[in-house]
């Protein structure tokens, strides 16, 4: 494995202490060795977004989002499924990648924490706006990794070893990537 590689932890849901958070907060905690991670906390601040304002000047918020993709090897994405397709918010977020190029051939994979039989709308149009966006989307590194919220620890934190395993086990895939 490549060492050294920043992967940007990308959350689609704007609820606190949600399924996706949790995930991606024990992603953060138990990255492999030279694997260092960011979290993205700049959901809710993104404009809505307009291709009129897709032009310098940028709003702030997306000249921050647009730099810590440009700053990361790869992506990882845990977002929650609503009416059977990407939350709104996320979507948002996407929408504003497609202007610009930094997330063009980055390595891209995702976790789907959703309860068996649930979050494949969500998955599939996530594949489907990724490819718009040129990312290079992990088929290797792309799972469901159902979490129970009873298995979640004082810290937030996936508690259950397993699963924890296999969260390394996708940032190391990544990081390959």
């Amino acid at each position: 494995m490549p060492t050294d590689r920043h992967i940007l932890l990308i959350p689609g849901s704007l609820r606190a202490g949600s399924s996706n958070e949790t995930v991606l907060r024990t992603a953060a905690a138990v990255a492999p060795e030279g694997v260092t991670t960011a979290y993205y906390a700049g959901l809710a601040e993104l404009p809505h977004f307009n291709p009129d304002h897709d032009a310098d000047p940028l709003p702030e918020a997306v000249t921050g989002l647009r730099a810590a993709i440009a700053a990361a090897d790869g992506l990882l994405i845990c977002t929650p499924e609503y009416a059977g397709t990407l939350p709104g918010s996320f979507k948002n977020l996407l929408d504003w990648t497609v202007g610009g190029t930094e997330i063009s051939d980055k390595p891209a994979a995702w976790i789907n924490a959703a309860a068996p039989g649930r979050g494949q709308g969500a998955e599939a149009t996530l594949r489907t706006v990724l490819g718009y966006t040129g990312a290079a989307v992990l088929d290797e590194a792309c799972v469901r990794i159902p979490l129970d919220r009873g298995a979640v620890d004082a810290e937030g934190l996936a508690a259950d070893p397993l699963v924890r395993a296999q969260i390394a086990e996708v940032l190391t895939r990544l990081a390959a990537g």
